[in-house]
């Protein structure tokens, strides 16, 4: 019984001593073995490539990079494979001083030094004759696929290929075209709209849109997939495009993955710019809310007009956007490319120097707000541009003539013109529509006035407070100037006012036999320039209306 315990124990020892000294060669493997690969990693090396295919690596100094001598060794190379009167039994190994050469017949092909062996790890000897090995089996493929009866053989391949991929697209085609039909005869008018309790998530004609597009993209890659197919076996027939169908794949495949890695490598910051994005828009609907109250009126700021409240929610949501980017820039896909930096320069560039007046225009747009010079509605005169602001924006302001014609003035004109605004004073006392008659010495002043101030009270749109009033403003050669002077507070409307005042001034002086002079005459006239009341109605004009009995 001892005697098993003490062989049992022995064995535990020597398993625990084995296991204790495996992990310290474990232990000191990793040491060396990084160290090496670091080594191996830290020279320079380039392939040998013949018809695209590597057949090895070769290093390189610092007087002859690696990549140029492996394009002289493949040079070489080829020019042996197109010589065929050269048989493959002169390529022979020739051992040198600190080297081995590669030669046929009495073509250097390239020379394997102790270094390039150190490199791959084995003996001199042995690489160079494993060199020599790929450059046989390179050159009698290189011979081979560009003899005549490989080539015709690679073309009749190639036609038979080609048929047979313009037959898969023709029964794609018909495939797809059948299974839609099918689709749409028998299942079309089943699909019913998704619905969420009384909310549609999806309509049924959008359902089937959604199926047809699934469709025509299973489609697509049926089309791909026969395609890649039909490039891939093609191109290996012949030497010429070999390589491309080596790295076909990886045309598509490279890109898609690296955009699929750097997608999954962005998910982070993708995820800063989010948050960064609802707290930016929450904040905007907070700002909105507000200055919507301030210009409805239930929130009030002291001085603050309420027109100004749309501006500066404006002006703020610019700021907060520009804040916004300037932190979300880090984060932004290629944020640190060149590429980025030279685009956002050159779009700077571009927009400081185009939108000059665009900005002018823009900062007129706030001053003429917060100067309160006119609002929407109001009739105003801007240097010959007369008219009802009807719209106001950043660039321009819109003005709608009396004609019904729509004005279009920047704003940078209106900040530097005077402004006559015809209603900001019409809401409290009227504005003053004025117009001038010449009446003759002979007429006593007093009969004037009064029937000018008759004419004003037979006129429609005119306040009767403050009361019209009369000016004598020159006592010219011939004629008193009299101005008659009334308030109105329709001032969108005037031409209409001024129209009916001169209609009326006109009836009172016929109706007391008043003459109203010309500018300038050279003597009386034997009758006075009236119109009698029984011509005021001379056709074609309408006959008279019936007075009220008296």
């Amino acid at each position: 019984m001892k005697k098993h315990l003490r062989l049992v124990a022995r064995i535990a020892t020597t398993i625990l001593t084995l296991w204790s000294l495996a992990g310290v060669v474990r232990a000191q493997e990793p040491e060396a073995a990084p160290a090496a690969q670091a080594d191996r990693e830290a020279v320079e090396t380039a392939p040998v490539l013949v018809d695209g295919e590597t057949l090895f690596r070769v290093r390189g100094i610092s007087a002859r990079p690696a990549g140029v001598r492996a394009d002289a060794i493949a040079g070489r190379i080829r020019d042996l494979a197109r010589d065929p009167s050269l048989p493959l039994e002169e390529l022979v190994v020739r051992s040198a001083d600190a080297r081995s050469e590669i030669v046929a017949g009495s073509r250097l092909l390239m020379s394997v030094s102790d270094a390039d062996a150190a490199l791959e790890g084995v003996d001199r000897t042995a690489v160079a004759e494993t060199y020599a090995d790929r450059i046989r089996q390179a050159v009698e493929t290189y011979r081979r696929d560009r003899s005549t009866r490989h080539l015709t053989r690679a073309i009749a391949y190639a036609l038979v290929a080609s048929l047979l991929f313009a037959l898969a697209l023709w029964l794609l085609r018909l495939f797809f075209r059948w299974l839609v039909a099918h689709l749409d005869a028998r299942y079309h008018a089943r699909i019913r709209s998704f619905q969420l309790r009384s909310f549609t998530v999806l309509h049924a004609e959008q359902a089937w849109k959604l199926l047809a597009g699934t469709l025509r993209g299973l489609h697509l890659v049926a089309l791909l997939l026969v395609l890649y197919a039909y490039l891939d076996f093609v191109l290996v027939l012949f030497p010429w495009t070999r390589w491309l169908a080596r790295n076909l794949l990886s045309y598509v495949w490279d890109p898609f993955s690296s955009l699929v890695l750097a997608t999954i490598l962005y998910v982070p910051k993708l995820a800063f710019l989010v948050i960064l994005t609802l707290i930016v828009r929450y904040l905007l609907k907070l700002a909105r809310l507000f200055f919507a109250g301030v210009e409805a009126g239930t929130v009030v700021l002291g001085k603050f007009e309420p027109e100004w409240a749309n501006p500066t929610y404006k002006i703020l949501r610019l700021v907060v956007f520009a804040f916004a980017l300037i932190v979300a820039y880090p984060y932004l896909p290629g944020a640190e490319s060149a590429a980025f930096k030279g685009l956002s320069l050159f779009l700077g560039v571009v927009l400081s120097l185009g939108s000059s007046s665009a900005i002018s225009n823009i900062v007129a747009g706030y001053s003429i707000t917060y100067r309160r010079a006119f609002r929407l509605g109001d009739r105003i005169k801007i240097g010959d541009h007369s008219g009802e602001v009807v719209e106001t924006r950043l660039l321009v302001t819109h003005l709608r003539t009396p004609k019904n014609e729509e004005v279009v003035v920047p704003n940078s004109e209106i900040l530097s013109r005077s402004v006559t605004n015809f209603s900001s004073l019409a809401r409290k006392g009227g504005v003053i529509l004025h117009t001038s008659v010449g009446i003759g010495y002979e007429t006593p002043w007093r009969q004037v006035e009064a029937m000018l101030l008759l004419a004003a009270a037979r006129t429609l749109g005119t306040l009767r407070e403050p009361p019209p009033f009369v000016l004598q403003t020159a006592l010219a050669d011939f004629a008193v100037t009299y101005q008659l002077n009334v308030h109105t507070d329709r001032p969108l409307v005037m031409e209409e006012t001024y129209a009916d005042l001169h209609r009326n001034i006109l009836d009172v002086f016929n109706e007391y036999g008043v003459q109203i002079m010309t500018p300038a005459y050279e003597r009386d006239p034997e009758q006075p320039k009236i119109v009698p009341r029984e011509q005021w109605h001379a056709p074609p004009a309408p006959p008279a209306p019936e007075e009220p009995a008296r």
